[in-house]
């Protein structure tokens, strides 16, 4: 039997709505052993603070203990300036120790993956896999440009992607359609127990601000991110030569030999029905576990 995938999720939990999805499917999937969760900035004073947060909040309602590391509180300066922090020397301490596959599912910016190279260089020599969700299409235009996790730091983009580390990145044409409506959500989640009821809560409640509602669907977009490191053939793939991005997010020439792992389409039907199964499975064992301490507390009382 093959070990757990080693994990570690890089994440701006608290700039939308989709992150905590991908972060509640990680947790409840038994091939992947989760070795730390870094909370990321996405962009604005204080968003690293709110990630952390949100990491925080989900951990209590899924009743569960993982390391949380966090990044950076900002992008990096430059191209050569790591933003050190906890969560760079997670990543470090983790490729280090152990010479398996390290997996490492970058949700927002890769500020934290970059800096972790320029701190420790021997990265590149490790087996690690950088899963990105992040930047524009190679083809065609954007529907939203310049997309969002590229932008939030141009630098460290560039400098993971011109690495040499082995990248597989998710761009915006392929994380878009994992399209979820408040209905399914509604109908699927509700009342399966905690986890669920606030995972619905919060989206519906994020769709109604003012910046993105009225909606009432969302895309899952962070959630290929961890399908990808459960089911790589869930994808289909290309192998691209590795761009640079421009300041205003554009693609450009990178370097000669570079590489990266592009995912053209995803199994969605898969990945959202296996998350769904799973929230559902954990809110009746859940239940369980509850209803089994009222009984023992009520024959307590009773003696």
């Amino acid at each position: 039997m093959l070990p757990p995938r080693r994990l570690i999720v890089c994440t701006d939990a608290k700039n939308e709505a989709d992150d905590q999805f991908a972060i509640v499917h990680a947790l409840l999937t038994g091939t992947l052993d989760v070795r730390g969760i870094i909370p990321s900035h996405f962009g604005r004073p204080g968003s690293m603070a709110a990630s952390h947060d949100e990491v925080r909040l989900l951990l209590e309602l899924l009743r569960t203990n993982v390391v949380v590391a966090d990044g950076s509180r900002h992008a990096l300066p430059d191209a050569e300036t790591p933003a050190p922090s906890p969560g760079s020397r997670l990543i470090v301490a983790e490729a280090l120790a152990d010479p398996s596959r390290l997996f490492i599912a970058v949700l927002g910016p890769l500020t934290d993956v970059a800096s972790a190279i320029m701190e420790e260089p021997s990265l590149r020599e490790r087996d690690v896999v950088v899963v990105w969700v992040g930047g524009p299409p190679y083809e065609g235009v954007a529907a939203y440009a310049p997309e969002f996790n590229l932008i939030n730091d141009v630098a460290a983009a560039n400098v993971v992607l011109q690495s040499g580390l082995e990248v597989w990145q998710i761009p915006m044409p392929v994380y878009t359609m994992v399209g979820v409506g408040h209905a399914e959500l509604e109908e699927r989640l509700r009342g399966t127990g905690p986890v669920g009821d606030y995972l619905v809560d919060q989206l519906v409640a994020f769709n109604a601000t003012v910046d993105y509602g009225p909606m009432d669907f969302r895309s899952l977009g962070d959630s290929p991110a961890i399908g990808a490191v459960m089911n790589p053939a869930g994808g289909r793939w290309s192998v691209r030569a590795a761009p640079r991005f421009t300041a205003a997010g554009t693609l450009a020439p990178g370097d000669p030999g570079r590489t990266v792992r592009v995912c053209e389409a995803f199994d969605t039907r898969w990945l959202v029905e296996d998350m769904f199964a799973k929230l559902r499975s954990a809110g009746r064992h859940d239940a369980g576990r509850r209803g089994r301490g009222a009984r023992r507390g009520a024959s307590q009382t009773r003696s």
